[in-house]
């Protein structure tokens, strides 16, 4: 008896982060980094540690950065070199509370962008370890 494949099926089971771009696009990051950030400047936690100021260029960062990490253009790269994420978070108090609720709101994000389940799942795990990374209370 023969296995009938589903090459769609297939392709997604072995998705990576490197090829999330290739899938949502620079549109679906850019919908996602808003999203999240649309929920930041209400948030009792969030808020204050967001400059309203800079709140676009925040999302602008965030957004180049996902672009990079998950295989699209190389932006990022070019106009700020090396992540070196905990140093550029170093200034701010990110405890487990924190990171819980950076989570939540982009959860929420990922959600109102209902992208397809494999590159959601992917992109919950990364962005779930990079808060935890992230955390130095």
């Amino acid at each position: 008896m023969a296995v009938v494949t589903d090459q769609a099926s297939s392709n997604r089971a072995a998705l990576t982060e490197d090829r999330i771009y290739s899938v949502i696009g620079a549109d679906g990051l850019a919908r996602m980094v808003a999203a999240f950030y649309r929920q930041v400047p209400d948030d009792d936690i969030l808020g204050p540690m967001y400059p309203p100021q800079d709140l676009q260029g925040a999302e602008e960062r965030l957004r180049l950065f996902l672009m990079f990490r998950f295989g699209g253009p190389q932006d990022y790269l070019q106009h700020r070199g090396h992540p070196k994420l905990r140093m550029r978070h170093a200034p701010f108090a990110i405890d487990q509370k924190a990171r819980d609720r950076w989570v939540q709101l982009m959860e929420n994000a990922i959600q109102q962008c209902d992208f397809p389940a494999d590159a959601a799942g992917v992109i919950r795990t990364f962005l779930s370890g990079v808060a935890t990374f992230l955390m130095n209370r």
